[in-house]
């Protein structure tokens, strides 16, 4: 029983709304809004238990005092509880949680995406060298492209803007529409697989 409920469970909230996105009803329609209310309730309570268990993972690595493990973990969690209970306690529109957030997270993440862009550039090497007919169409294409959106690309050639157009808009878009497809057919393989109760990692085991 205690797989058989929770896959009950998944049948019925999926079919409810399923049901409530395909036909007009007062009734499925408030079903289908408490069940989302619910979904908000659980993702929050699972968010506090990810918390918990940060906090416990990286409070054995400041009693172990290994390397500069507890000081890095020491600085997360004391960012962390810091922001929440400032937050809780001032409101996130306090000067003084907009003076922390602007101060340390924004400059933090701007430097994070900074350094992803020497990761492109080494994997944007290993792609663009030219070893057979595919890669050498990466390359001229990436070549225009870049050409396309820097001034110094319409002064060379004044028909560089307009290909970099054509190739966006053309053999880029009909290529993402044809991934969205794939992932949106198996999104549904996916879901009709837990709905029938073939898929069930969602419980802790594998599917069958």
């Amino acid at each position: 029983m205690r797989q058989e409920l929770p896959m009950i469970l998944a049948f019925i909230v999926g079919i409810l709304m399923i049901v409530s996105f395909f036909f007009t009803s007062e009734t499925l329609g408030e079903a289908a809004r408490t069940v989302e209310n619910w979904g908000v309730i659980v993702a929050a309570f699972a968010l506090g238990l990810a918390s918990i268990n940060l906090i416990q993972i990286h409070a054995k690595k400041i009693t172990r005092g290994k390397g500069l493990d507890w000081l890095y973990s020491g600085a997360l969690l004391f960012s962390m509880i810091g922001m929440a209970v400032l937050g809780i306690a001032k409101g996130p529109t306090h000067p003084t949680y907009q003076f922390w957030f602007d101060a340390l997270f924004v400059p933090g993440q701007a430097t994070v995406y900074a350094m992803t862009g020497f990761f492109i550039a080494s994997a944007a090497y290993r792609a663009f060298r030219i070893r057979n007919l595919d890669s050498a169409i990466l390359l001229v294409s990436a070549a225009i492209l870049m050409l396309a959106n820097v001034p110094v690309g319409e002064k060379i050639w004044s028909q560089f803007p307009a290909m970099g157009e054509w190739l966006m808009n053309v053999p880029n878009l009909a290529g993402q529409r044809g991934m969205l497809i794939g992932a949106g057919i198996g999104g549904i393989a996916s879901g009709i697989r837990v709905l029938l109760g073939i898929e069930r990692t969602y419980l802790g085991g594998s599917g069958s």
